[in-house]
């Protein structure tokens, strides 16, 4: 046997010994069991889990201090899967606020629709601002951003507060028949007590039960809004 036939030989059981390449595991797959393909969420489902550990990350240390790190190591899955659905920490920033506020738009919207009694409107209101203060801490980037000199969230913020102002002014004007500009400035009215008196009431550890604290700023609003005669 020649020289170059014994090296071939030796080149072939060194290959032989090796084990198979294994494929790489797709950015956006969960690790599987031995026996188990990786799993891959839907995209949806893969934002939310996402913006869920942002959430978690950005309230408790701040837009400034928290790291896409923490974020991903939060989320169970690696930076670059981060990266795919949220290109900078600025853009997952907008994406986890633009989700928490569009709730709370949600919960207003629904406080003005599912009566025609404005009495239960103005009681619905203030319930929607407890409930989203209460249920968790999201209600801070919204409401306590550390980011507002950061234009786009300036224009997120108050784009949703205008939204939410709307969405009461419509109902009063439409009731009352008091011209926009007034309508307007008796929603923002209402909210402002809403809004302060939940963060308020939350500051001081739930001091009043939340049905009495509800009772209470109702029994205020309904007193001032109720003089406005009702359209016919």
């Amino acid at each position: 046997m020649t020289g170059a036939e014994v090296a071939a030989r030796q080149s072939a059981a060194h290959s032989a010994e090796q084990p198979a390449e294994q494929p790489a595991e797709r950015a956006d797959e969960q690790p599987g069991t031995d026996d188990q393909r990786p799993s891959r969420l839907p995209r949806p489902a893969r934002r939310q889990q996402l913006l869920t550990a942002a959430q978690d990350v950005f309230v408790t240390q701040g837009y400034h201090a928290a790291a896409m790190d923490d974020i991903a190591e939060r989320a169970g899955v690696s930076k670059p899967v981060l990266y795919q659905h949220f290109p900078s920490k600025l853009e997952l920033y907008l994406g986890l606020l633009d989700t928490t506020a569009e709730e709370l738009l949600a919960r207003l919207r629904r406080a003005m629709d599912v009566t025609t009694d404005n009495g239960l409107r103005v009681e619905n209101a203030i319930i929607a601002y407890f409930d989203f203060v209460d249920e968790s801490l999201a209600f801070r980037l919204v409401f306590e951003s550390d980011l507002r000199n950061e234009a786009a969230v300036r224009e997120r913020v108050e784009r949703f507060s205008r939204a939410c102002m709307e969405a009461v002014a419509d109902t009063i004007a439409a009731d009352t028949g008091v011209p926009r500009a007034q309508a307007e400035l008796l929603s923002v009215a209402l909210i402002g007590i809403s809004e302060v008196s939940a963060r308020y009431w939350l500051d001081t550890d739930r001091a009043v039960g939340k049905p009495d604290a509800v009772r209470l700023l109702s029994h205020l609003a309904w007193r001032g809004i109720s003089g406005f005669p009702r359209q016919p």
